[in-house]
């Protein structure tokens, strides 16, 4: 299988979520997906092919399982279509939803920077359950008192679920640390992508951790599907967002991360997440 190894979200040449990116004639099978995406170690792998309607059938592999849609893969997959096929928008048939992705290269140099966009599938978002909510601050040492409470817990969805807790201290998001055994179980067991750790710096500026055990990795630089979540969850409270928020990742990783979700009006519409993508050397 070609390889194309792509950081998404990066700080132009620099940071950014690192994804493998398969495109084929046809998708490899389930077996063999999984073993690479494992063996790259990425927090995901995205593998596409082509579809007879003129979509890409894509599938999403973390190193231990598939998961239903990733943000930052589509963003690595949008660039690497471009690069292929010329700039313009591509239909994605994922395993429960219908989206699409824009690429485009951004400047003809040799330094690889492209943009991408991905129209994410559609978000909900509900109060989190007592029980849940115990649980995850049992999991990073928070008390009631560390959340923001103009931001209270919830199970958001942009394509698949996460846990959000919002932290009124920037101090404290920095500092997140968690057993990964354990939070592997509860993410499995709540059948979560990550579980959201966010930081309102400003009504639009808005720093982010994701733990993502579930999926093998302590933590996701950069998370697309959480950050459409994210910007459906902030629709829903009424939140000053303004139509856009700028989203800050893996700058307590050391891997710098910057993500724009423009948010519609319309409840429950996708969410347009944005952001630059850089070709990396294997």
């Amino acid at each position: 299988m070609n390889v194309q190894h792509i950081a998404a979200f990066s700080d132009g040449p620099r940071g950014g979520n690192p994804a493998g990116v398969v495109i084929g004639d046809s998708l490899p099978d389930d077996g063999q997906m999984q073993q690479l995406a494992t063996t790259l170690g990425y927090s995901e792998t995205a593998f596409a092919a082509p579809m007879a309607d003129g979509a890409w059938r894509v599938r999403y592999f973390s190193p231990a399982a598939e998961v239903p849609f990733c943000g930052h893969a589509t963003i690595a997959l949008g660039a690497a279509l471009a690069r292929a096929y010329g700039d313009g928008t591509f239909a994605l048939t994922l395993n429960a939803a219908r989206i699409t992705v824009e690429g485009s290269r951004d400047r003809p140099s040799a330094d690889g920077l492209m943009q991408a966009a991905l129209q994410s599938p559609p978000t909900r978002s509900q109060p989190l359950d007592a029980a849940w909510k115990a649980e995850a601050l049992a999991l990073f040492g928070l008390a009631e008192s560390d959340l923001d409470p103009c931001l209270p817990p919830a199970l958001i969805h942009g394509g698949a679920d996460h846990f959000l807790l919002a932290l009124r201290d920037r101090a404290r998001l920095a500092a997140m640390h968690y057993d990964f055994e354990t939070g592997r179980e509860l993410m499995q067991r709540a059948g979560l992508a990550t579980i959201v750790l966010a930081h309102a710096e400003s009504p639009q500026r808005f720093h982010v951790r994701n733990p993502f055990a579930g999926g093998g990795v302590y933590e996701d630089p950069a998370t697309g599907a959480a950050a459409a979540a994210l910007g459906g969850y902030l629709r829903d409270r009424g939140w000053p967002h303004g139509g856009t928020i700028a989203i800050t990742q893996g700058e307590d990783m050391g891997v710098l991360c910057r993500l724009q979700a423009d948010i519609a009006p319309t409840p429950g519409a996708s969410i347009r997440v944005r952001g630059t993508a850089r070709m990396m050397t294997p």
